[in-house]
């Protein structure tokens, strides 16, 4: 039986059961399993504990396997969402109801680095649970899973000299980015010291070089280790696409980029930046004492289960050398084309020409629009232990072992035109050539199709009719491009709505029309939107998708190719046999409740 102590135990086990069946986020069935099995399972996640401390004895001290631990471990399916479990956060968010306080799911990419560790010692917030978030006329936001804790309230208020405004984020929230937030401030500070010097540094224009002792370059090395590991694993956790690390006069700032927008994420002091760019250019490969030319490299790591690589980009700028760093991710570059966001018209219509024998299809769109994820995607579908794929990349995006990769090397005499003369020897089925950039290089890759060979590979248009008009203009002969175009296939990425906040929006079809949006009616429209939430850092966005537009390369268009082709008459033609504008394929997403018309607007104006 349970003491009165216990019955007003906010955490008590009994207290938060109670509280989820209010909330209708778990049944009754559920709770009693709960209860009835909460003993076994303290002590299990406690044996669990015990095989770990020996790693982390600070980390068991202050946290303690608690009932809220229990149940999360417990992995109950919520009653009012079949497709979702009951996580620690919607645990944290109704006690916070409960209690009176607001709750707020951490957005790490809104947090000043220097408030969260400045403000009180690691030690102190590791112990109590307490993490400063925001300062904002004299009062000072601080996030905690126990806002009971009168005392160390108290105890910041003294140390700070600010009144303390309380709000709730969950335990797991706050260990995590006390370590991220502290363990990154801590390796840079030390860093930083190392580097400390007297001289002024001008970047790539001039450099005062102190140098060190054995030890402290072995000091510094773990410092900036450490560093750079905390850069990469917030990228991986953030789902970041590229990270930039760029210099600038007086500090180094770093940016990652999420559903493609960029967010500034830390800046870090300027002298640490060429300690850090050299421990990217060792696990890259690259030559460190270079810093007048760019250089391309390539880490692999893993995130977990999954390998990871990483394409580096560096080249010099005025005030250091700048950093671009693309996670390659698998899961994202190989997928299977139905899940790439194809309609199953367009779908139909790209299937078409990509299994023919021979002949040459085109992805075209600009950086950042998918085309690396279809030509990857495309050719897992493609390959086969009965074929022989060789892909020609500058550089190499992502290692598979079922094709046969082949990286360009100018400088051993290894481009594009060089190389597919050799491997047309290497008795290919298909062929990958990364980018048609150049005459010689488009030259190359339709002999090869000519010769009876599937030749994919890109091109940088901005929609598909005007692949036609800018191989002319390269300078490939109309008579060769109708000969072997197969068919081409332009795309963008537009962000899908957050699923954790999306929400109906009445709009009406005229209101669309007059932000050149054609729906087909005047009437209101019900549409979807994100009304912004944690989980997509209050943008009302989460994850991309893609819109295309698809020409399979027909016996009129092949009349309408001429030195002096008209691109407006293409297009036409390739409508009217049924090719989906980049904008009707956005359209169509808006309609279907996957993105929003903002979106639309944003990334398909350029193509009305």
């Amino acid at each position: 039986m349970k003491t009165p102590a216990e019955n007003t135990d906010p955490f008590a086990i009994k207290t938060i059961c109670q509280s989820l069946l209010k909330k209708g986020l778990i049944k009754r069935g559920q709770a009693k399993s709960i209860l009835s099995q909460e003993e076994r399972i303290h002590k299990k996640l406690e044996d669990e504990r015990a095989k770990q401390k020996g790693s982390d004895r600070t980390r068991e001290i202050v946290n303690p396997i608690t009932s809220v631990d229990v149940i999360v471990s417990m992995e109950l399916v919520r009653a009012d969402h079949e497709t979702r479990v009951l996580d620690e956060d919607i645990i944290f968010q109704t006690l916070a109801e409960k209690w009176g306080h607001p709750y707020k799911k951490i957005d790490p990419l809104k947090l000043n680095l220097n408030l969260v560790t400045t403000t009180i010692p690691r030690n102190f917030a590791l112990k109590h649970l307490v993490l400063p978030i925001h300062i904002a006329k004299g009062t000072l936001t601080v996030a905690t899973p126990d806002p009971f804790n009168r005392e160390v309230m108290e105890d910041i208020t003294r140390v700070t000299n600010m009144q303390i405004s309380i709000v709730i984020s969950s335990k797991g929230d706050i260990i995590k980015l006390i370590d991220e937030f502290f363990g990154f401030k801590r390796s840079i500070a030390a860093a930083e010291d190392l580097f400390a010097t007297t001289g002024i540094d001008l970047g790539n224009l001039e450099q005062y070089v102190k140098i060190k002792s054995d030890g402290d370059l072995t000091s510094n090395d773990q410092h900036i280790v450490n560093a750079v590991n905390h850069v990469f694993l917030y990228a991986f956790d953030q789902r970041a696409s590229d990270i930039h690390i760029e210099p600038k006069r007086e500090e180094t700032r770093v940016r990652m980029r999420i559903d493609g927008v960029l967010h500034t994420v830390y800046k870090v002091p300027k002298k640490v930046h060429n300690a850090v760019v050299t421990r990217i250019k060792a696990l890259s490969r690259l030559n460190m004492a270079e810093k007048r030319k760019p250089q391309d490299g390539r880490i692999k790591t893993d995130r977990g289960d999954a390998e990871i690589e990483i394409r580096i980009s560096m080249v010099p700028t005025a005030f250091g050398e700048k950093v671009v760093m693309r996670v390659m991710d698998p899961e994202v570059l190989f997928q299977d084309l139905a899940g790439l966001g194809f309609s199953d018209h367009d779908k139909e219509r790209y299937n078409s020409y990509i299994n023919l024998p021979h002949g040459m299809a085109l992805v075209c769109g600009p950086t950042g629009s998918g085309k690396s994820t279809t030509l990857y995607s495309t050719l897992r579908q493609l390959s086969t232990p009965q074929n022989n794929v060789i892909t020609v990349e500058d550089p190499i995006e992502m290692v598979h072992e079922d094709f046969n990769q082949i990286g360009i090397m100018p400088s051993a005499g290894v481009t594009f035109d060089t190389i597919l003369r050799t491997i047309l020897r290497q008795d290919p089925d298909i062929i990958m050539v990364g980018e048609m950039r150049d005459l010689e290089t488009a030259q190359n890759a339709i002999q090869a199709a000519l010769t009876g060979h599937l030749v994919l590979s890109t091109l940088h248009t901005n929609d598909a009719p005007t692949a036609i008009t800018r191989l002319l203009d390269l300078g490939v002969h109309s008579f060769l491009i109708q000969a072997t175009l197969a068919g081409i296939q332009a795309q963008r990425l537009v962000r899908t709505i957050c699923s954790y906040c999306v929400e109906p929006l009445a709009i009406k079809g005229s209101k669309l029309r007059t932000m050149g949006l054609e729906v087909g009616t005047d009437d209101e429209l019900s549409l979807r939107h994100g009304i912004g939430c944690p989980n997509c850092r209050n943008t009302g966005y989460r994850g991309r998708t893609g819109i295309y537009e698809v020409i399979p390369y027909t016996e009129s268009l092949r009349k309408l190719t001429a030195a002096t082709a008209d691109i407006e008459t293409i297009r036409n033609q390739a409508i009217k046999e049924g090719m989906t504008t980049l904008r009707e394929s956005a359209i169509t997403k808006m309609l279907q409740g996957i993105t929003t018309y903002q979106d639309v607007q944003r990334v398909t104006w350029e193509t009305i």
